[in-house]
């Protein structure tokens, strides 16, 4: 246990994805670390969505919301992970960057891990409201805002890191192409024995660089952006079929509910409920 919160306590201090560390490809992000602490820090923020059931259930139905709770939440990400994965990984080979599969995989379990974290330092916040209010949809609408600011700031870790992963990229391939115009035009000047020294041929300026890597990198937020805005849709269905995380006052415990509707519609009555 204590292995699991000095890495995610190091992952948070942004040890683990230095400039040093992607660039040299080697980030300090253990699967079998995070993974259970993704699953830890899910199980205690569903521990406190339950608190509505304890306040307003049967102590046995409580419990059994309370199980259910802190097993679904860490596998509405887990599972959210497996569906978006694939398309993270080749959007992220389409910009040139260097991670491969598994440490493409490492990299979106640690940003889950930041989720998770944000959402579970805020479960006391859930439980206050808890024990002050009695409106369900109130509830409902708290929870998704929360779980929302916990994936804005685990998803904003993931995209500033490919960022600059994707800035390293372009980096390099652009001194891949200076150093072979170079060797090109050396070769040249000695074919026609002109000094090398005395011809500019090969420098071009600094702006150069810059813009190429600018482009390069404006590319790739393009295509991130697109993958985050699929990732949040898709993380916002499970969240729908997994439901209830909280369960309702009226309703008897049950493990999962009809599929009907979708997210964004059962938020919209909730939202609409709350402001009756």
């Amino acid at each position: 246990m204590k292995a699991i919160f000095s890495a995610v306590d190091g992952l948070l201090r942004g040890k683990r994805t230095s400039d040093v560390a992607l660039r040299d490809n080697a980030l300090a992000l253990p699967a079998r670390v995070f993974v259970p602490a993704a699953i830890i820090l899910g199980a205690i923020y569903g521990f406190f969505m339950a608190w509505y059931a304890m306040a307003n259930k049967s102590s046995d139905i409580a419990l059994k919301q309370a199980a259910a709770s802190m097993i679904k939440l860490p596998a509405l990400f887990l599972l959210t992970l497996c569906v978006t994965f694939p398309s993270l990984y080749v959007f992220n080979a389409l910009v040139g960057c260097r991670l491969g599969l598994h440490p493409t995989l490492r990299l979106l379990v640690s940003a889950i891990v930041v989720n998770l974290a944000v959402s579970a330092s805020m479960g006391p916040i859930v439980g206050f409201f808890t024990l002050s209010t009695d409106s369900y949809a109130f509830m409902v609408v708290l929870n998704v805002v929360l779980l929302a600011i916990g994936g804005f700031i685990g998803l904003g870790f993931l995209f500033r890191t490919l960022r600059r992963l994707a800035a390293q990229a372009a980096e390099e391939e652009f001194d891949r192409g200076e150093r072979s115009n170079e060797a090109v035009t050396a070769a040249d000047l000695a074919n026609s024995g002109i000094n090398s020294t005395t011809n500019p041929a090969a420098w071009r300026p600094p702006s150069e660089r810059e813009t190429f890597i600018q482009n390069r990198v404006g590319s790739a937020t393009i295509i991130f952006w697109v993958w985050v805005i699929l990732y949040g849709a898709v993380g916002a269905q499970m969240g729908w079929l997994l439901r209830p995380f909280i369960g309702h006052p009226n309703a008897p415990f049950t493990l999962f509910r009809p599929r009907i509707d979708n997210f964004f519609t059962g938020v919209g009555q909730n939202i609409a409920e709350m402001l009756k």
